[in-house]
């Protein structure tokens, strides 16, 4: 062994295998520890000359290969390529590793664009692919290895341009890699899988029926040979299940519906295998079981196994970014399942499945969360460990990235050990939760709730309104205090192409009104004496037609918002004395983005609305409005106060001046009030203060520019004078005592279509951070309606609060009480719905 060898064993505890190639379309986990930074930084101090260079940039290009079945990040597989290729370079001709070299590169280049989708990549790599199975002589066991790298190579640009030569080509290289295998030799089911899945797609483009049977049979002999435990056994089950769908279509045949149900099924419930192959076959045996069984109560096994793989594809290993990234491949799986429990007549089931399936990631980070007296009266040294590793887990969750290419190489150092200790933490805190499950009565501990459970510690001042909607049928499912199960409300008006069609068209009326900047410069003012200031005039219309959100806001009242309302038995007469009732509205898919609160008719002789009914506001889940009921607290008097502040200038915002008034008289009131308040504006307020002052008040409000990010949420930010404050900086904060948050800010409630079951919003992030709730907006507002609101909203507050301590426990009346106040001092018309829309209130 070589000193260098020996150095690389003493910092590692391990050598690379050398024959690693993965030989699946999409490679398995092979090494996910090897630390690519630190492999890196050893490589650079190895000579340029040393004769092991290119053995050793080899292996480096399979950590970042390796890496990349984990993140699914493209740098990592472009990094893999860089040094790959240049192991390629390094190696002298007619060396013996100069086409396992080759082979590398290819695979490299070859996995980079089946996920990326760049054709010249994919050419370069069958090229390269091909010169290395021209220098592997016959007999050697690599050459099956490379033909069905190669095979692979041809069947990703095949899935790019449908030409038949490459499909034909990848099956003869796979049949003959496939040959020249011995039947004990691990790596064979993998290739007999690439070579089904490539007679499969011959056959979907040619219609040929030789190749679906032989794709059954090739499928079938990899399953046979697949040893107990194999991973590759998930998804050719999962292939066999399509392949006997599609000849079900072909035929006919009940035979093989039933075989491909069967598959599915028997392929998610696998012991082992990648998580996202068994996801992916639950999903289908679900999907098929309501397309031709709609009435069987397998549906219901189906769905809970899908869903509990989602959870586990999005683990807490890792980062919020990632997770957000592998969930757009779920999205709307829930709202799926939860339709077809509606149909078997099991709202309760739907509760459950929406309340595990939706917010994954805000659940997640609120099961970090979790209060933990129980626990600790009965093990307090075990509680205390959960509260450690929830607190480091919650903080890895939030980093950047480890893997871009431009960062500094120390600094990716670091980060390839922040990523090490991230997956450490994930699984300590996967044993921990095997402890506390073991105890008696901690069996369910932080495990999705039943539906009985989430029909305790309702609110008693209202309901809470789940609202599904999936293609198959739309659905309403209430929870009320004191009943013993949910109401189903079915919706047979509603649908998800209508919730479509008015998302677009919202967003279509917003694109045109410009309203982007609160007060932003393309803002132009209604008339002389007009509140708002960010509204263009509507263009003239026929009088019998209803503008944009108008007619929105009267759909959605009919066809969503009357119906649960009389469902409910709510009158628009409030007793004297009383308070109109709150609707706490969960709304999943498309409708997640559009104004349910203020849906109603606005012209015409039967105008009415939700305002009139009930005092609306919002939740990502039920859940965070129950664990709120359930750990009720007064605020500290130590930090029950307002601390506000505006930032009108702060670059590369638009100027908002209004701002500055606004908190000048909102801090006069609460003064005069003897609330305890502080203001800091402008550049006075550096990020670091702005974190300690919300440490010491129970409420802020932010009167700024902010914006979201759908890609990163953890890095939407609000914009100050001196910098911005991020989202994932608030959640690292220990905010203890938060109380309400007022966002005085542009679009601080829209969510990302890609995600609508995610609540990717600012509003959704400040609940998170630990507010219990939240005054946002949903769209870009006139910088004197916001003025406007938000001092009626405080004046409503400080005038019913007298003499307690100040909180938000009042905010959502005093939010319906403002937006009434503004709504009659203008009128009905498109332009006034566009000023007083937008605010929304969400929490408890």
């Amino acid at each position: 062994m070589s000193s260098v060898e020996g150095s690389l064993l003493a910092i590692f505890g391990y050598d690379i295998p050398t024959s690693d190639t993965p030989t699946l379309r999409h490679p398995t986990p092979r090494h996910p520890d090897i630390p690519t930074f630190q492999f890196r930084h050893f490589l650079e101090l190895t000579p340029s000359g040393h004769p092991d260079l290119h053995f050793r940039l080899s292996k480096l290009g399979y950590a970042f290969l390796s890496r990349f079945d984990q993140t699914g990040e493209a740098s990592d597989s472009a990094e893999a390529i860089s040094a790959h290729r240049r192991a390629v370079e390094l190696t002298p001709p007619g060396h013996p590793e100069c086409a396992m070299n080759l082979m590398s590169l290819g695979n490299s280049l070859n996995v980079h664009c089946d996920r990326t989708g760049e054709l010249s990549g994919t050419a370069e790599a069958i090229s390269v692919l091909q010169r290395a199975v021209q220098l592997i002589p016959q007999g050697n066991s690599d050459l099956p290895v490379a033909l069905t790298n190669l095979g692979n190579a041809l069947t990703t640009r095949f899935d790019r341009t449908g030409a038949l030569s490459d499909i034909c080509d990848a099956i003869s290289a796979g049949k003959r890699a496939v040959e020249l295998t011995p039947r004990g030799q691990a790596n064979l089911p993998l290739m007999l899988g690439n070579v089904g899945r490539a007679l499969h797609s011959r056959f979907k483009l040619t219609g040929e029926l030789s190749d679906l049977s032989e794709t059954i049979s090739t499928h079938q002999r990899a399953v046979e040979i697949a040893h107990h435990g194999h991973f590759i056994l998930p998804l050719v089950l999962n292939d066999l299940g399509d392949v006997f769908h599609d000849r079900f279509v072909v035929g006919g045949a009940r035979g093989d519906l039933d075989e491909s149900i069967s598959h599915h099924k028997a392929a998610a419930r696998t012991a082992f295998g990648v998580p996202k192959d068994k996801l992916k076959a639950a999903q289908r045996w679900a999907q098929l079981l309501v397309q031709h069984h709609p009435r069987s109560p397998e549906i219901l096994a189906a769905f809970d196994e899908a869903l509990g793989l989602v959870a586990v594809t999005a683990g807490l290993e890792r980062t919020v970014q990632s997770r957000y990234t592998q969930l757009q491949g779920t999205s709307g799986l829930a709202l799926e399942a939860a339709a077809a429990a509606c149909a078997l007549d099991r709202a309760d089931k739907a509760l459950e499945w929406l309340e595990q399936g939706r917010c994954l990631v805000w659940n997640q980070l609120n099961s970090l969360r979790t209060p933990l007296d129980e626990l600790r009266s009965h093990n307090s040294s075990l509680a205390q460990s959960i509260e450690d590793i929830s607190k480091r887990l919650e903080n890895a969750g939030s980093s950047r990235s480890l893997s871009h290419i431009s960062v500094p190489l120390t600094k990716r150092i670091s980060l390839e050990e922040e990523a090490r200790n991230h997956l450490a933490l994930a699984g300590q805190w996967d044993s921990l939760l095997k402890t506390v499950r073991a105890l008696p009565g901690f069996e369910s501990f932080l495990m999705p709730l039943p539906c009985s459970a989430l029909l305790q510690h309702l609110p008693e001042s209202g309901h809470i309104v789940v609202i599904n909607v999936d293609a198959r049928r739309c659905d309403a499912i209430a929870l009320s205090s004191g009943q013993k199960k949910p109401l189903h409300i079915p919706l047979p008006k509603f649908s998800q192409a209508k919730a479509n069609e008015y998302r677009e068209c919202l967003s279509s009326q917003l694109r045109s009104k410009q309203l982007r900047d609160r007060g932003g410069k393309r803002n132009v003012a209604l008339s002389d004496d007009s509140l708002a200031r960010g509204i263009r005039p509507a263009p003239s219309r026929k009088a019998a037609e209803d503008p944009p959100l108008s007619r929105v806001l009267r759909g959605l009242w009919e066809e969503v918002v009357k119906p649960i309302i009389d469902a409910l038995g709510i009158k628009s007469t409030v007793p004297s004395g009383k308070v109109a009732p709150r609707i706490w509205w969960c709304p999943t898919g498309p409708l997640s983005f559009l104004p349910l609160h203020a849906a109603g008719i606005y012209s015409g002789s039967n105008r009415e609305s939700a305002l009139e009914y009930v005092v609306s506001s919002y939740t990502p889940t039920i859940t965070a409005v129950i664990d709120r009921v359930k750990n009720r607290s007064s605020i500290d008097t130590r930090t029950s106060g307002l601390f506000l502040t505006s930032q009108p200038n702060a670059i590369p915002t638009s100027p908002i001046p209004k701002t500055t008034t606004e908190v000048c008289s909102i801090y006069a009131k609460a003064a005069n009030a003897r609330v305890r308040v502080l203001k800091t504006e402008g550049s006075a307020l550096a990020i670091a203060d702005c974190l300690e002052r919300m440490k010491d008040f129970s409420c802020i409000h932010l009167a700024c520019h902010g914006s979201q990010n759908a890609a990163d949420p953890l890095q939407s930010r609000f914009f100050f004078h001196q910098g911005t404050l991020e989202l994932g900086t608030i959640l690292r904060s220990n905010l203890k005592y938060a109380d309400l948050a007022f966002l005085s800010a542009c679009q601080t409630s829209t969510g990302e279509e890609k995600l609508p079951d995610e609540a990717v919003h600012l509003a959704a992030g400040m609940l998170a951070a630990g507010y219990r709730r939240v005054v946002a907006t949903m769209w870009s507002i006139g910088d004197e309606p916001a003025q406007k609101v938000a001092t009626d909203f405080y004046d409503y507050i400080l005038t019913n609060t007298a003499g307690v301590a100040f909180d938000g426990i009042l905010s959502a009346y005093a939010l319906h009480h403002a937006t009434q106040q503004l709504r009659h001092r203008l009128d009905d018309s498109e332009a006034s719905l566009l000023s007083w829309v937008p605010f929304v209130h969400f929490g408890y």
